[in-house]
Formats: structure tokens, C-alpha cells, sequence
């Protein structure tokens, strides 16, 4: 690999992972609240807090720019989350929320990956262009 296309492959990998993780932290979300530990037996209305995720996937998949920017202000809320039902839930709800924390921090880590080298590029045309 020459070192023209290293940036471009671990970007690609990034996005890809971005996606990956981002699936899976919907999946875990939608299997928590309507299978395996909802609040509620039957499932509980928090099933609901899957559609923000579920409508960052497609722009994820695209690479669309601004969808990794929102999407990864957007995951810090699952973090949070993640990390108060970790510590207050009763088993399994406290392992899903350590679940939920390392998938949050994983998609939050991808998307730094892939927006990092457009926003150094964007900020060295502004210096070069002033």
C-alpha cells in the first residue's frame, strides 16, 4: 500500500466500523427495550430511543459529512445513558448499558477517525486561502 492511499484506507475503515458499530448499538437498543430487559414486561416505550440511530444509519453508510458530526454528538447521549443504567440497572440491564457504553465510545472513536483528515484539510484551505 502506498502511503498516498494509507489515508484513504484507514477512512474507509473508519466509515465502515462507524457503520458497524452504529448498527449494533440500534440493534442492542431495539433487543433491550422490546426483548431482553425492558422496563416494562412486554417491552416499554424506550424502544423508541432506537429511531434517532436508525436515521443516522443511511447517511453513515453514504459517508455523508454532517451525518458523522450529529451522529457522533448524538451517540454521547447513549454513553450517558449507558453508563447510569450500567451502574443502577439489575442484571442483565447493568451488562447492556456496559454493552451500550463501549459501543457508543467505539462509533464516537470511528467517526473522529473518518471526520478528522476533512477538517484538518478544510482548516489547511482556510489558512492557505487567507
Amino acid at each position: 500500500m502506498t502511503t498516498s492511499s494509507a489515508p484513504v484506507a484507514k477512512q474507509s475503515f473508519a466509515a465502515m466500523g462507524a457503520f458497524v458499530v452504529l448498527a449494533a448499538l440500534t440493534a442492542l437498543c431495539l433487543a433491550w427495550e422490546w426483548r431482553i430487559a425492558p422496563l416494562r414486561p412486554g417491552g416499554s416505550a424506550l424502544v423508541l430511543k432506537t429511531l434517532p440511530l436508525a436515521a443516522a444509519l443511511p447517511g453513515v453508510f453514504r459517508r455523508r459529512l454532517y451525518t458523522f458530526q450529529w451522529a457522533s454528538m448524538l451517540v454521547l447521549l447513549y454513553f450517558a445513558e449507558g453508563i447510569v443504567r450500567g451502574m443502577t440497572d439489575p442484571a442483565p440491564g447493568d451488562t447492556l448499558g456496559w454493552i451500550e457504553v463501549g459501543l457508543s465510545l467505539a462509533f464516537f472513536g470511528c467517526a473522529l477517525a473518518y471526520v478528522a483528515p476533512f477538517k484538518r484539510a478544510a482548516r489547511r484551505a482556510k489558512r492557505d486561502a487567507g
